[in-house]
C-alpha cells in the first residue's frame, strides 16, 4: 500500500481517481489546488503524486517542482492538456496520461512507478 497525493480542481475527477486508487489498496490524500498540494508535500511523505495540469488559475508545474525537490516522488500528470504540460514542465513528470483516465492503466502505472 502506498500513500498517494491526488490533485484535481474538479471534485468529480479527484473523487474518481481517489476511488480507483483506494480500490487498488492505496491510501489517498486529495487536494483541489496547487498551493494546498505543495503544503501537503512539505508536511507529509507521499510515495507518488497524481495531478491534473490545469488547476484553475494555477497549474501542475509548481506541484512537479515540489515533488521532485529533495526526495524524488514519482508524478503522474492526468490531463486534457498533456502536450502543454509536457512542453512546459521542468522537471518532467514520470508519465502523462490523457483524461479521461483508464482505471486499469492508472493502477498499473502507479504500481510500476512504485517498484
Amino acid at each position: 500500500m502506498a500513500n498517494i497525493l491526488c490533485v484535481d480542481d474538479e471534485p468529480a475527477a479527484v473523487a474518481l481517481k481517489k476511488r480507483i486508487l483506494e480500490r487498488a489498496g492505496h491510501s489517498v490524500t486529495t487536494s483541489s489546488s496547487a498551493n494546498e498540494a505543495i503544503g501537503l508535500l512539505q508536511k507529509e511523505t507521499f510515495d507518488a503524486v497524481v495531478t491534473d495540469w490545469n488547476l484553475g488559475e494555477e497549474n501542475g508545474r509548481q506541484i512537479l517542482v515540489a515533488a521532485k525537490t529533495g526526495v524524488q516522488v514519482p508524478v503522474v500528470v492526468v490531463s486534457g492538456y498533456c502536450t502543454e504540460a509536457f512542453r512546459a514542465a521542468k522537471p518532467q513528470a514520470d508519465i502523462y496520461l490523457e483524461k479521461p483516465v483508464d482505471a486499469t492503466e492508472l493502477v498499473a502505472i502507479i504500481s510500476a512507478l512504485l517498484h
